[in-house]
Parts: C-alpha cells; structure tokens; sequence
C-alpha cells in the first residue's frame, strides 16, 4: 500500500458492526444500525464486507433497547418503534412484498408502507443532481426523504477504502447484494442523525465562507483585482471570499487552451503572494479554479519534478488518474501544496462533465481531506454534486444557470431540496451566470435570496454587460443590494452557529416546510419556503411583481405559532395562508415568538471573526433560550476545547422581561475581550424601569425607541462574566397586527391617480356596500378620468380583501 499521508488513514475498525446488532445466515447477513438504519448483505458464498466504502464510514452502532428479535429455523422477524422485518432466512431478497408471501419485506409503522427490494420508491422527495450546466436546469435524484418514511442506498458497487485512504474495488461475485435502509416514518430528524453516523457528519465550514463571494469569470490581473477591492471598499459592500476563474494558471500547450493548469500566469500576476497577501490584509479570502482532468501539463512549474515520479506520455503529459496513489501523492505535493503555501485558502473543484461524477467524488475527498494535515487551515472545496455523500465535502456549486426568473425558481427548488440528500451549503451564481436578459429586479430578487440563502455567490460569464457588481445598476437597486449585502455579514454570528448545530447535531441550516407539513410539497405557492436555522422562516419571491400597482403580489403559509415580521414587526398567527404585497425592497422574512437573532460587525466590514459588536434582535411573546457558539473560524482547534459558548437567555413576561448573556463553557481569548452590546426588543414601547447589572454591579446602559422597537446600548462589556437586564413596564408589547386593508391604502396612496379620485376609491373599496355593486361602481369611475388600468388594479385587490376576510373568518371559526 502507498502511504499518502496520515490525514488519509482510515481505520479499519470503522467498518466493523456491533456483534449485537449482527444476524448472520449461511448467505444473508443483516445489521440493525441505530434506530433507522438497516443494512442487507447478500452473498452466495457467505463473503461480506466490513471495510469502510466511500459510503459507509461507520458501522459500529449501539443495539437500540427497543429493538426485538423472533427467529426460527425457517423466518426472521424484528420489530422495533418504527418498522417491523420479516424475512425467510437465507432466501434470495428478491420478489415483490404482499402479504408476507415474499422473502424480505420491512413495513414502516407510521406509514404502513412496505419496502421491498427493488421497490420503486416513487413517493420520494427529490434531491438535487449534478448541476445546471447539462441542460440548463439540475437534474432531480432521489433524496433521503419520502412521504413513505423509507429510503435505500445500494452500496454494492462503491469503492472500499484501505487503510492507507486509497480506494479500490471491492471484488463482488454475481448475486452480491449489499444494500441500506433507512426507515424513518414521520421522525425524519432523528433519521438524519442515524444517517449521518453511518456516512460521516456534515462537515463544519469555515466562518468566512458565509459572508458574501465574488467570482466572476474574468481574467483579473494584479490591476484590475486591485481595482475590484477597491470599489467593494470604496462603496462600503463587504467581501469574504475571491474566487479566481481558470485564467489565473497557465493554460497554453502546442497553441491549444487547456482547463489544467495549476501555475500562476505571469502575463496576469507578477508576484502571486504578494496579491494574496493583499487580499487577506482586507479580510478576504482566496479560492483557485481547477480542472485536473486533462492531466499535469509541460508548462507546469514542477512538471520537471513530477516526471521523476510519472513519465509523461505520447503527448507530454502526465495523465490524471485519481485512483493510482503515486499520482495523486505528486499532483497533491507538487501541484497543490505550493499553492497553499502561498495563501490559496481553498480550491473550486471546477469538473462540469456528469460522466465524471465518480472522480469528481474522489478528487473532492483527497483534496478536502488533505487540508486537514494542517490545523491552521479548516477544510472546503466548491464542488459540483458528485451525489455520493456530498454533504461531507461542501460546498455545492449549481453549475451556470441561464439568466431569468426560470433560474430564480431553479435555484430556489435546488435550495429547497438540498436537505433531501443531508446537504445544507449550496452556492447559486447570484442573477444566474449567462445568456437572458440583465433585469433591475430580478437582480434584487436574487440579492436577498442569497442573503438569507446558506451561502451567497456572485458569478457570471465574461462580457462587460452582466452587472453582477451593484455599484454599476442604478441608485435603487445599489442601494437595496448593498443594505442587504451589509445585513449578510451581520448575520455570520447566527449563521455560524446554525452551521455548528449542522455539525455537530445533524439538524440543516436549510430546512424545507415540507418536511413539517409534506401537502406543502405539491402546492407551487409554498413549496419553496423554508426553515433558515431554528429561528427564521423564508418564503422567497420568485415571481415578477404587478408593474402597475408596483409590488409582488405574494402568497404564502406561516407554519403553526406566532411569527413576525423581521423587517417591519407585522404579527402573523401561523398555521395560515397569507396574501402581501412587496415592493422591490422588501423581502417575506419571519421570526418565531420569541426569537433571538443575534447579529455582529467589527470596524473593517469584510472582517468576519467573532465580532466587537453585537445587535441581538428579540422577538416577543415568548421565553427562549439561544446558546450562541463562537471559535476562531479557521482552524479546527475547536475540537481541542478552544471555543466559547455563550448562553443568550430570554425570559419573557408581557409587563417584565429578563435577558441574561453568560459564557457557558469553553475558553477566553476566543472573542473580543469585550463587545459593546444593542438589544433590539422588537414591537416593545419604551419600558418604565431599566436595570443592568454586569455580575453583580449596576452599569451603565443607553435607552430609546426606534420606530416599534424598544433599544438598550451596553459598551465594553466583558465577554466573560454575566450580563442581566431588566425591563418592566404597562402594556410594553406592541401587538404590530398585519392588515391588508393597511397594505392596501399604501398602494393606493403610492399610484399616479389624482388624490380626490383617490378618496372615492377608497371609499368605495372598504365600504359595506356588495361586492357586485363596488366592481360596477369600479367600472363607472371611468368616465371621471380613471384609468382602465388602474380599474383592474382594483378589481384585483378586492378578491384579495374577500379571500382575506374569508380566511380571517375561517381561523377565527
């Protein structure tokens, strides 16, 4: 066996099952992994695996204390909470299940669905597929979630891995069958969690990889990269990743363009890590485009070096194969490890051919497990999907998208979806990547989508007229990009510790509402809306808005409780369907009762560590509890305790409330040793009495309202310790009730129609007259100037206001 490195060693043990979780025939052997996980081997000769495959990382499960086992000489039967398994031991598995008459069958207890071998397993919920770049649209593939609560992995053909980390075919006689079941009924959560023990846990981003990306494909030089800087600085939008397309390396054999190349072009960059260096002093990190497909090439800096190890063949080249431990050893030492050394912070892993899915996986795992040799550096790659297990290589990259609301929806399917297959960080070019039509809006649309999407990407084709910077639209959408670009790296804090609990709990940043009410699934207005983390929900505008009233006319569910308004404190009661109306620059974000948000800046603004300042955003009507996790996002010294948690503790009464922040565990020196702290109470008058006390002594604080929000400023306040405040007042809840009459007169008061005309229409519309004369009276009013257009307008927003009232009237029965 070659040795690559100790970061690739597998151990072997991984692979072993728990003897008591193992039920062995001559020809069958099955294995119960955790609660929702079965495995089902199948051989002939009675030879099975227990090495780790590229699927199946870990085997060894504790038995779960409900699981019982009936057996005889002739059938197998398990029950368990979830399912219950009968088989004829040491039959063939094949056969269509009914009624017991074939040889496996498991039935799921909630569902009462059976899965058999083979069985189709149509009523499951998709999952995303290997990109947009094939045919414009990405293919769906089977998910991990279906309405019949089960979902199989056949894992007969993946490769093994040694223990040395190479990967190799597992040899495999006709008949073998090596095959999981995931069954899960209605507890898809704890599902996930069985799952990802089996596969490897989702892996845990860097902290820079959440703020806002830029990578166009351009071919920048050390100038006009400056020149890019300098107007995110100047026009104050933050930045946290560069990501420089193929023309940064040479790429020019024998005056033919090649996509292999991992050299610095020195028409393009004269000193590469004097660049680099200049980019991390602002706060920004480096990722390198790369395609290794086509092999090492002659104008390689180190292809001298690297011949001594391969000959180069007919053509001069050193041939790529992703499976031959030698090649791999001097593509990662000669290749890829000079660029590190220079400050690449991580690689775009840029295979966009679906046929090579298989060495697309591969290469993904050497290179983002390589990175692990050194602590100083977090591992990430941007990756096409290579579908097998892709959640332990982030992050997804959806390929290049045709410019246009069609994308929009794409992209916003893609992200609804990405949790169906364990995947929580999915990168989408933001105002799609090439061809269409350049739009105001969708551009806008697409902005705040990816701000309150995982991850947020620019990119586009060359061509001077694809406006991906904001500075170059006009001072509307400037400004509407850049407030939502700002408020992105505010919310690193919150996403940051959404990403954690994806770590470290199973529980995705991105969570579709489906899987909490799966009639949602089939439904177009709704399908598309999700859970961001445990405190937000996002029902995104994919649609064009009404040109004459001015705004996207929105339909949309809030799911059960009480939910506000994160932008502007309009109360929601859940379980409903809402109509609304945006205008360009707003967005349908909500926050549970009780909600703690918590946001951050530091003074430079591409700067993304554990922020100085923090803007805790708290919602009423309920206590909560937010434990806040913060490390030094970059390395992973927070698996050796360096790391602190802090406890954001809410304790809600209408006429007194109680925040308390405390360091729970960890160590210090992990944030700012002191933060200056505004806790936005939102829908809060002004409280009659206010008390902080840092430990047990009173300080000093900074109170007032702002709009329906109640403020308290705290500055250089110690981040370990304990901070109490205090708020008691009359009636201090403001209720912030959503109306759509409120939001009607708006766009009356907004259209070019003269104000007494005005007056009339809206006397008339929110009169008690019949809904037949107002529509009449509607058409009449244009004989005295008003327009047809206009007419429409109204007619529609009167079927607006029934359906409103009529679902009003409903929830109220």
């Amino acid at each position: 066996m070659y040795d690559l490195g100790k970061q690739f060693y597998i151990d072997q043990k991984e692979g072993l099952a728990n003897p008591d979780t193992v039920i062995q025939g001559k020809h069958y052997r099955i294995t119960i992994m955790g609660k929702h996980i079965l495995r089902f081997e199948y051989n002939k000769d009675g030879k099975f695996e227990d090495r780790p495959s590229a699927f199946a990382l870990h085997r060894f499960f504790k038995r779960p204390q409900e699981i019982s086992i009936k057996e005889d000489a002739t059938y197998l039967e398990i029950h368990s909470p979830y399912y219950t398994l009968t088989y004829k031991k040491d039959a063939p598995f094949t056969g269509t299940f009914f009624k017991h008459t074939a040889n496996l069958g498991v039935n799921c207890t909630d569902t009462n669905r059976t899965w058999y071998l083979n069985h189709p397993e149509a009523r499951n919920f998709k999952a995303p597929g290997f990109s947009f770049d094939s045919n414009g649209k990405i293919d769906m593939v089977k998910g991990l979630y279906s309405v019949d609560g089960f979902v199989s992995f056949d894992d007969t053909k993946n490769k093994i891995f040694t223990d040395t980390g190479e990967l190799i075919n597992r040899e495999i006689t006709e008949g073998t069958i090596d095959t999981y079941l995931m069954i899960y009924g209605f507890d898809f959560d704890g599902a996930l969690k069985d799952y990802f023990d089996l596969t490897g846990h989702p892996a845990f981003l860097p902290r820079y990889a959440l703020g806002n990306w830029w990578g166009r494909n351009v071919s920048y030089n050390d100038n006009s990269l400056k020149e890019l800087m300098d107007s995110f600085k100047n026009n104050n939008i933050p930045l946290s990743v560069m990501l420089l397309n193929s023309d940064w390396h040479k790429r020019v054999y024998n005056n033919k363009y090649y996509r292999s190349g991992f050299s610095w072009n020195p028409e393009y960059y004269k000193n590469p890590k004097a660049m680099i260096d200049y980019i991390h002093k602002q706060g920004v990190r480096v990722g390198l485009d790369i395609d290794p497909r086509e092999g090492i090439m002659p104008y390689e800096d180190n292809f001298g070096k690297a011949t001594g190890y391969i000959p180069a063949d007919k053509n001069g080249v050193i041939p790529f194969n992703v499976y031959d431990a030698r090649f791999l050893d001097i593509y990662l030492k000669l290749m890829i490890h000079p660029l590190d050394d220079q400050g690449a912070d991580f690689f775009f892993i840029d295979i966009r051919d679906k046929k090579d899915q298989q060495d697309l996986w591969a290469l993904d795992h050497y290179q983002f497990t390589d990175i692990t040799r050194n602590f100083d550096r977090r591992p990430m790659v941007l990756t096409r999907n290579p579908l097998l297990t892709p959640h332990r290589y982030p992050v997804l990259y959806s390929g290049k998208s045709v410019v246009g609301w069609k994308a929009l929806k794409d992209v916003m399917n893609a992200n609804a979806n990405a949790a169906n297959m364990g995947v929580s960080w999915c990168a989408h070019d933001i105002g799609g990547y090439y061809k269409g039509i350049e739009d105001n809006e969708l551009y806008t649309r697409f902005v705040q989508l990816g701000v309150f999407s995982s991850i947020l990407k620019f990119g586009s084709e060359k061509g001077k007229y694809y406006k991906r910077e904001p500075w170059k639209w006009g001072i509307k959408t400037f400004t509407i990009a850049k407030n939502y670009l700002e408020l992105r790296h505010k919310l690193i804090p919150y996403l940051y510790n959404e990403a954690y609990k994806y770590y470290k709990d199973g529980v995705p940043v991105m969570r579709p509402v489906f899987y909490y009410a799966p009639e949602m699934y089939d439904d177009v207005n709704y399908r598309y809306e999700y859970f961001l983390g445990s405190e937000l929900f996002i029902s995104p505008i994919i649609t064009q808005k009404d040109f004459v009233m001015n705004r996207a006319i929105h339909k949309f569910y809030i799911p059960a409780g009480t939910w506000y308004d994160f932008f502007t404190g309009n109360k929601y009661l859940g379980n409903k369907e809402y109509i609304s109306f945006y205008k360009d620059e707003d967005y349908p974000v909500f926050a549970r009762s009780g909600a703690i948000i918590p946001l951050g800046y530091n003074d430079n603004i591409n700067d993304t560590t554990a922020p100085k300042n923090m803007e805790i955003h708290i919602f009423p009507g309920k206590s909560n509890t937010y434990n806040l996790y913060e490390d030094d996002g970059v390395s992973d010294l927070y698996k050796k305790g360096f790391y602190l948690l802090t406890s954001i503790d809410y304790n809600y009464l209408p006429n007194n409330y109680t925040v308390i922040v405390r360091a729970l565990e960890g160590k210090s020196g992990i944030v700012p040793k002191y933060r200056n702290y505004k806790f936005k109470f939102r829908n809060t008058k002004m409280a009659q009495e206010v008390i902080c006390y840092f430990n047990n002594t009173k300080i000093n604080f900074k109170s007032y309202t702002e709009g329906a929000d109640f403020i308290i400023e705290v500055n250089e306040v110690p981040t370990i310790g304990q901070l109490t405040i205090n708020c008691k007042g009359k009636d201090i809840e403001i209720e912030a009730e959503r109306l759509i009459n409120d939001e009607i007169e708006e766009i009356l008061s907004d259209l070019p129609i003269d104000t007494e005309l005005k007056e009339k229409v809206d006397e008339l519309i929110f009169s008690d007259k019949p809904m037949n004369r107002k529509r009449i009276s509607l058409y009449k009013m244009q004989a005295t100037g008003l327009d047809h257009k206009f007419v429409k307008l109204f007619l529609k927003l009167l079927d607006y206001l029934k359906t409103a009232s009529k679902a009003w009237k409903n929830w109220i029965l």
